[in-house]
């Protein structure tokens, strides 16, 4: 928050009146804890003003009043006084605060001021990085920077605070301002469940954006607020009383429909406001779904309903779960209420399960439709419910709250009318608000980046653009110059120094040195290196064959037209072929031979003329202990040199050769041991083995011409194809021709670099 002079005040904001209201429920040490803080505040802030134009005395003192509105402790209130104050500079050594009043005020305070400077950082944008992506990220980038979620109420009393401000001055609230608190600050506040907050926060920054549209509704709701309230009191006195007749224990709440949750609703479903029926609401909670069919027909009993504003949502839940009773009922006079009923169970699952408040409210026109992240919802949820926690046991145990000032009565939190006999006890744990698996950095123009931890400034240039990360030299963390293997911290503004050209360095790899901590990242460089080596290999093949060409006098050749003739997509597949030694030279002078004999089995894609085990009956598989006898390689597994080998003898087939770890043979030899016999490789010479690949591939278009131009590379002969699609996955068996085990492995090797398919060595 920004500090200027302001004209001297006649009395200090922190006087007798506001420290009934402030110290409100606190015990004897935390009513001196406060009132410590308000003396040391107090003449800091007493010529200070804030951005707004607020006096920051009286900010900060009101901002402690709604705080003690929610019941949170002595060390949050103190901290509300303290965190407005100047910072102390680098210098000095120890905060004058951490040492005046221990470290976990410290620890609200300076988190505290670092969501004040994201407020100023962010509020300084222009919206220039809207979207909802974007909103979404900022709540996430608030909560991170809270070590305690109680800096987090901090900063949402704070804003509430300003909004009170700018009403009671009538002093002009700038669009800006009112459109970030219902973007940021009102869905935050709903999240965590903090209601009283949201709803006025809401109609507060509504009026601003939408004065004309606001004074409308205002005008059209018959009764005043206290009125209002004092029907829903009497309603729900006289339900209580009938359910205690019935012998039914029930937890009876209500309030008034806020002014924008009328507009927002007549907006999203299309309503005039004649047809609202939810005003007025009530709520109930029983013990078991019985006593919620019964709670109903008491209801109706009572008052009359109206018709088809009925919804059973027990027998029929809503898609995302949610289970409850809705119905409208109308009083004597005509005025109408909805009235819900429910288990505690479906209370517990409609406020903190999938069916979360938050979830269909935020969703706008959608309703359910809007889904979130998981762990981020079960954080919320915990949240939620700690804050519930505090709310009920400060409720409970606090005596009668005194008078209020006459200028705050209109901007009291509208209170939330229970009735409750159970309470849950404080928990003792912190309310944490971290998270542990990103963090949330801002661009120079305040736009948030949400990046893994442990990121450096490399991979925030590479999450912006792949091309800004090649070129990163340097970067700017708030304002001041960096090593590029700087851990980045949510909060800090990064700004990246960039070459006009240039590429990444190989060091960024090595994980030791710290360069990169996002798989993303990593992944950009290797591809940048990969792409690099790819055109050196190119430029190193087309070399040796140009050279090729020129020593048998063929300059003026076609290249792709050669490479074509050679088994190849384009040139480039036959440059790379050459420069990884996968084909050879020879060829190509082949190519060129007077002799058409010869011309024509280098030309082909798949050499018919080569010796087959399949077309000769030769296996070249040696028996142990016996001459000439005759030998077949199986077909459920196809085996091939050097593959250890195991022999079985048939009857009429002679010796049937198996891998030796086919299955198949394994279950013969089990059952016929005496059959089994050594066999092992003799002299195999170029003869050409048929061995079975399974391929598993998405489905493309170009898939068989991707894996045909494969085997055509490698010279490899294909014998037989066998395929098989389902939805968009294709699985085929390629029956092809080798000389051993290694040219086995390197068509493996090649049909794996393909993208998205999958290939292994086949065995049925």
């Amino acid at each position: 928050m920004n500090h200027t002079a302001s004209p001297p005040m006649a009395e200090s904001a922190f006087n007798p009146l506001w420290f009934a209201q402030a110290s409100h429920g606190l015990d004897e040490a935390g009513r001196t804890l406060l009132q410590a803080a308000a003396d040391w505040a107090g003449p800091i802030l007493l010529d200070l003003t804030g951005s707004t134009g607020e006096p920051l005395d009286s900010h900060c003192a009101q901002v402690a009043v709604i705080l003690a509105g929610l019941g949170v402790d002595a060390q949050t209130r103190a901290s509300a006084l303290l965190a407005v104050t100047p910072a102390p500079g680098p210098e000095v050594k120890q905060d004058p605060v951490q040492k005046a009043f221990g470290t976990e005020v410290m620890t609200l305070v300076r988190g505290s001021r670092a969501l004040y400077r994201l407020g100023s950082i962010t509020g300084q944008a222009k919206d220039q990085t809207g979207g909802g992506d974007q909103k979404e990220m900022k709540r996430k980038m608030l909560l991170a920077m809270a070590a305690d979620l109680r800096i987090v109420m901090m900063r949402l009393a704070s804003r509430l605070q300003s909004l009170r401000w700018y009403r009671q001055s009538k002093t002009v609230c700038p669009v800006e301002f009112a459109r970030e608190t219902l973007e940021l600050y009102t869905p935050l506040a709903n999240r965590l469940g903090i209601w009283q907050v949201k709803w006025e926060m809401e109609d507060l920054a509504f009026r601003f954006l939408n004065p004309e549209v606001y004074k409308n509704i205002a005008s059209q709701l018959e009764d005043k607020r206290v009125e209002r309230e004092t029907l829903i009191s009497q309603v729900r006195d006289q339900l209580l009383a009938a359910l205690k007749r019935e012998n039914i224990v029930a937890e009876v709440s209500g309030r008034p429909k806020h002014i924008f949750s009328i507009w927002n609703k007549m907006r999203n479903k299309h309503l005039d406001f004649e047809q609202l029926f939810d005003l007025r609401a009530l709520r109930v909670i029983v013990d078991d779904e019985r006593s919620c069919y019964h709670t109903l027909a008491v209801v109706h009993s009572l008052w009359t309903p109206v018709p088809e504003e009925f919804d059973d949502y027990i027998s029929r839940p809503k898609p995302n779960g949610y289970r409850s009773l809705h119905t409208v009922i109308a009083d004597a006079q005509g005025r109408c209420y909805e009235i819900q009923i429910r288990t505690r169970d479906m209370h517990q699952f409609a406020e903190y399960g999938m069916a979360a408040h938050w979830r269909y409210k935020e969703a706008g026109a959608q309703g359910g439709q809007q889904t979130a992240d998981g762990e981020d919802d079960r954080k919320i949820a915990w949240m939620r419910q700690l804050l519930a926690w505090d709310r009920e046991a400060s409720t409970s145990n606090a005596p009668d709250p005194g008078p209020q000032p006459e200028s705050s009565k209109d901007a009291a939190v509208e209170p939330v009318l229970e009735a409750s006999s159970s309470k849950k006890p404080v928990p003792s744990r912190p309310l944490k608000a971290q998270d542990d698996e990103h963090i949330y950095v801002l661009t120079p123009q305040a736009r948030v980046i949400e990046l893994p931890v442990g990121a450096t400034p490399v991979d925030f240039a590479y999450y912006l653009h792949t091309d800004l990360g090649h070129r990163c030299r340097g970067a700017r963390v708030d304002g001041h110059m960096v090593p590029l293997s700087t851990r980045l911290l949510t909060g800090q503004t990064v700004e990246i120094v960039a070459a006009k050209s240039g590429g990444p360095s190989r060091d960024w790899l090595n994980t030791q040195l710290g360069f990169l901590a996002s798989p993303r990242s990593r992944s950009k460089v290797r591809a940048w290196f990969n792409a690099i080596e790819l055109q050196q290999r190119i430029s190193q093949g087309q070399t040796m064959v140009e050279k090729e060409l020129q020593r048998l006098g063929r300059t003026a050749v076609n290249l792709e037209q050669m490479a074509q003739q050679l088994g190849f997509a384009k040139a480039d597949d036959l440059y790379i072929a050459v420069a990884k030694d996968e084909f050879s030279l020879r060829q190509v002078d082949a190519l060129f031979r007077e002799d058409t004999q010869e011309e024509e089995p280098i030309q082909r894609v798949f050499d018919a003329a080569r010796e087959s085990v399949s077309k000769t009956g030769k296996s070249g598989v040696l028996v142990v202990g016996v001459d000439s006898l005759m030998t077949q390689l199986a077909r459920c597994c196809r085996p091939a040199p050097p593959d250890l080998i195991a022999g079985f003898v048939t009857r009429g087939r002679g010796v049937s050769i198996h891998r030796a770890d086919c299955k198949s043979y394994h279950e013969l030899a089990e059952r016929q041991p005496e059959r089994a016999i050594s066999v092992d490789w003799g002299d195999t010479g170029d003869t050409q083995y048929p061995v079975d690949l399974a391929i598993e591939a998405q489905e493309h278009p170009n898939l068989l011409r991707d894996l045909s131009e494969v085997f055509a590379r490698l010279r490899l002969n294909v014998t037989g194809i066998n395929t098989l699609s389902r939805r968009s996955l294709t699985r085929m068996i390629f029956t092809i021709e080798v000389r051993d085990g290694e040219q086995i492995q390197k068509a493996l090797a090649a049909l794996n670099e393909l993208s998205g398919v999958s290939a292994r060595r086949y065995a049925s």
